[in-house]
């Protein structure tokens, strides 16, 4: 059996340490966004979807941050490596972490992959590196929502998320998912 066990909204997410690229820590225990942190795992250099996706972020960030949004992208690439995915892939303001320990990975849920070489991209995969995951959490550490992708497709859409952020500020929209253990009448 996988040691993945999936996190509950309303509850604590695992502590998160990481280097980031420039200098720095980040450190969920020690952000303070007005309403949200949105934490987006990505694969690493070697990914186009990753760039592209990480693209868009980089271009929607002002959106964020003007509903209280704190933002970092974050992978398990060496510093070098994320270095290069900020310089090549024209992320100038975008956090991005490196050095992501895949223990950590696996602690939020995420899947972990093994090489197979040069991706499409013409860049080599590292040997183990942890498929995407966005998280949306709230300022006291506990999840409101999440998205975790066991390949490198189908990812949520940043503008719909800030059409979600707009919702869920405007309504107070509670983060749903949190029944862990169905009562007796639901199991039959």
């Amino acid at each position: 059996m996988p040691d993945i066990t999936p996190l509950v909204p309303r509850q604590p997410v695992p502590k998160l340490s990481v280097p980031l690229v420039g200098g720095g820590t980040f450190d969920l225990d020690t952000e303070s966004p007005e309403k949200f942190i949105l934490v987006v795992f990505y694969r690493g250099l070697h990914c186009p979807q990753c760039r592209k996706q990480l693209t868009d972020l980089e271009a929607k960030l002002p959106e964020f941050e003007k509903r209280g949004v704190s933002v970092v992208a974050i992978s398990p690439d060496v510093p070098e490596r994320a270095e290069k995915t900020r310089t090549e892939w024209n992320l100038p303001n975008l956090r991005i972490g490196h050095s992501l320990d895949l223990r950590t990975a696996r602690s939020f849920g995420l899947w972990i992959s093994t090489s197979r070489g040069k991706t499409s991209a013409g860049i080599d995969e590292t040997s183990l590196f942890n498929e995407p995951g966005l998280f949306l959490i709230k300022p006291d550490g506990t999840l409101y929502c999440a998205a975790v992708q066991t390949m490198p497709f189908a990812r949520p859409q940043f503008a719909d998320l800030l059409s979600a952020i707009d919702f869920i500020n405007e309504k107070n929209y509670p983060a749903r998912g949190e029944v862990v253990n169905l009562p007796a009448q639901a199991a039959e």
